[in-house]
């Protein structure tokens, strides 16, 4: 029997799954301001991979034409019907596995972060497209335990990289001991080794500390991680803390780690005075590129330097996300990969 493969991020993909925003969701107040932000990002997915979208039914024809109008080329793009709770595709989207180098999605349950909010049609959205055909000739198997997709991190050759105060949290998965957590890892991904980090938080995070607000393993066994050098900042201890953990980790094969911090942007916080999860850690992989966060903080620039260091001979881009934290979340939390495979035969 031929163990999965979870492959990194930064391998070969065919495409990127969007959950497109809609009146329906909590996004209504910002709704023009977060659909430009959709489009735009499409614009420079559609450069390096195909887009498979998500959307209500009602609006995919307003939204094919506004694509279109601003010059994408669509037949990278496929719109497919697709009722949703809310936008966040790396956690309700499917994680690709490969079975002797051939895709295979996993459905996990997702229940919105603890039961913290309407989840319903988002845990559907991945049986839907696979039903609609969105993943041409790839299996799909269900998994009967929450996951996210935002919670766990791999290096492609058998290490996962987590945290304790997400997975082991009993709002997910509450009769799982962290033995059995682990088990089912190992058995879903084909991992040998994880790595588990007891600290890292961000304020105004609703995922119990999903790792890519945190840790990002990166090509050529380095970590790109969220420092905090402010020591009157509240998450000075916690961040401090996990940066002692991560510099004693090593990979499945027991080689240690180059770390890359990237900057603390201090306090963002919202019209009402509340600190909001702005996180540079939060960036998406794809196919030779790389796009970084911005949350219009003097940090911006050298968070797109400190990626650099992390992705050499990548393309770095940065991203204005600053309406995506006002709801929690960044530019991973909203984007899902599929890998090589996925929509397209590699051979």
């Amino acid at each position: 029997m031929s163990l999965p493969r979870l492959p990194a991020e930064w391998e070969p993909q065919d495409a990127v799954m969007l959950t497109w925003p809609h009146r329906d969701s909590d996004w209504l107040p910002l709704l023009d301001e977060v659909t430009q932000l959709y489009e735009g990002l499409v614009t420079v997915i559609a450069d390096y991979a195909d887009l498979i979208v998500a959307v209500p039914e009602a609006e995919l024809e307003s939204v094919w034409e506004r694509l279109e109008a601003m010059h994408v080329d669509m037949s990278h793009v496929h719109l497919r019907p697709a009722p949703s709770n809310d936008t966040w595709a790396r956690d309700h989207g499917p994680i690709t596995v490969l079975v002797k180098d051939n895709p295979v999605l996993l459905d996990f349950r997702f229940n919105g972060w603890g039961d913290k909010f309407a989840h319903d049609l988002d845990n559907a959205i991945t049986g839907r497209l696979h039903r609609d055909g969105a993943f041409p000739g790839v299996a799909l198997q269900p998994q009967d335990w929450v996951l996210e997709g935002g919670s766990v991190e791999t290096d492609g050759q058998g290490t996962l990289l987590t945290t304790e105060a997400c997975l082991l949290n009993p709002n997910r998965n509450p009769s799982l001991s962290k033995t059995e957590v682990e088990r089912r890892l190992k058995e879903a991904f084909g991992v040998r080794k994880i790595n588990w980090l007891a600290h890292g938080h961000l304020k105004g995070d609703d995922t119990d500390s999903h790792i890519d607000t945190l840790a990002r393993l990166c090509p050529n066994n380095v970590i790109a991680y969220v420092q905090c050098d402010d020591p009157e900042d509240e998450h000075y201890a916690d961040l401090q803390a996990m940066e002692t953990e991560l510099k004693a980790m090593t990979d499945a094969d027991n080689a240690p780690y180059t770390l890359v911090p990237l900057p603390w942007p201090g306090a963002v916080l919202n019209d009402d005075g509340e600190r909001l999860p702005a996180t540079y850690a939060n960036f998406l992989i794809i196919n030779g590129a790389v796009l970084v966060p911005q949350y219009d903080c003097p940090t911006d620039e050298q968070a797109l330097e400190q990626v650099m260091q992390a992705f050499p001979g990548h393309h770095i881009f940065g991203v204005p996300c600053s309406v995506l934290i006002e709801q929690g979340g960044s530019l991973h939390c909203i984007t899902m990969q599929l890998p090589e495979g996925v929509l397209y035969d590699p051979a």
